[in-house]
């Protein structure tokens, strides 16, 4: 268990929204950029879809010749370091291509109980770990202000990976005046590159992201 601590005085409320990151087919295991334990958190997930009135899912959606793709860079393999504009710190392997198998959700995933499935980097150039903007932190989705519009003030994130989607959606959920919760038990980290992990739940921690396990909300529940 890391250094963080767990609120244990919260609820939800018809304010609140559950964002449910990339709990795709290729994040598990046996897909193509596998996520370890990824597939033991999904029946937690359904087990709380309940609980909330607004569940947005979201999807990455890449492009075949995507350049966050080690494939794309000649010389390159899955997992080397790499910057540039709007891609890395690390280059991956082949993952969530539309339309493929790998881009759907996990088959036990209740995403019928989602009342917005939203789709992110699709644009070539761009990667897109956060479900609220871009990675080149000006380009927004569009999920900030369809959250607006529904009076949502409070999100709770789950799903994968802790240390990239989830994190970089955390940090944006914050900036753009979101309170975020981050559901720890329900979420799984890449680990990678090495310390990335304790980083991650360092800066969340210091931007004021809260963390909660799953029982917590499904016993102060109504």
């Amino acid at each position: 268990m890391p250094d963080i601590r767990f609120i244990q005085d919260i609820a939800v409320t018809t304010d609140d929204a559950l964002i449910v990151v990339d709990l795709q087919t290729d994040f598990m295991p046996g897909g193509n950029l596998p996520v370890s334990e990824g597939d033991r958190i999904v029946r937690g997930i359904n087990r709380i879809l309940p609980l909330f009135r607004t569940v947005v899912a979201t999807q990455d959606w890449h492009p075949k010749d995507h350049r966050s793709f080690a494939a794309a860079h000649p010389g390159k393999k899955p997992y080397d370091l790499y910057e540039a504009p709007g891609l890395g710190p690390v280059l991956w392997p082949d993952h969530c291509v539309q339309g493929t198998k790998g881009a759907g959700f996990h088959p036990d995933f209740e995403d019928d109980r989602a009342t917005l499935i939203l789709r992110k980097g699709y644009h070539r150039d761009i990667d897109s770990y956060s479900v609220l903007k871009e990675n080149d932190m000006t380009t927004e989705t569009g999920l900030s202000g369809y959250l607006k519009t529904k009076n949502i003030r409070k999100v709770f994130l789950s799903g994968l990976a802790l240390d990239y989607c989830v994190f970089y959606s955390a940090k944006d959920a914050v900036a753009m005046g979101f309170e975020a919760v981050v559901i720890y038990d329900l979420s799984r980290p890449v680990a990678s590159p090495p310390g990335h992990l304790e980083t991650s739940l360092k800066m969340m921690e210091d931007i004021g992201v809260l963390f909660v396990m799953s029982e917590t909300l499904l016993n102060g529940s109504p």
